[in-house]
């Protein structure tokens, strides 16, 4: 947080209550979303040989099963259907990978 952060609440007769995420919510959040379907839909490729079924993303090499809440799935699926378009379906886990693998490339090395 700005150092000048507290100074300009006190000085308002406000009080700093907590800090706010880089990212999260509202139109932030929004925006951050749409540059991962983005992403997502610039990396998928057609699946190439016999079986050419959901276009895929060829630098995943690693499939594990992640488990998680029935409302995280639900929003998944919802963010999968708005990343589809005709001829390309993408499913839930595409964007959840996306979004992984976004937030880890963000952390700060320790």
């Amino acid at each position: 947080m700005a150092a000048d952060v507290p100074r300009i609440a006190d000085r308002l007769g406000g009080k700093v209550v907590t800090q706010v995420p880089d990212t999260g919510g509202g139109a932030l959040g929004a925006a951050r979303l749409v540059q991962v379907v983005a992403t997502l839909q610039a990396r998928l490729v057609p699946a190439q040989g016999r079986r050419t079924g959901r276009p895929t993303d060829a630098t995943r090499v690693h499939h594990p099963k992640i488990p998680m809440s029935e409302a995280t799935e639900r929003r998944l699926v919802r963010l999968a259907d708005r990343a589809s378009a005709e001829g390309r379906k993408v499913s839930p886990m595409q964007p959840a990978a996306q979004i992984l693998e976004d937030a880890v490339a963000a952390l700060r090395e320790a």
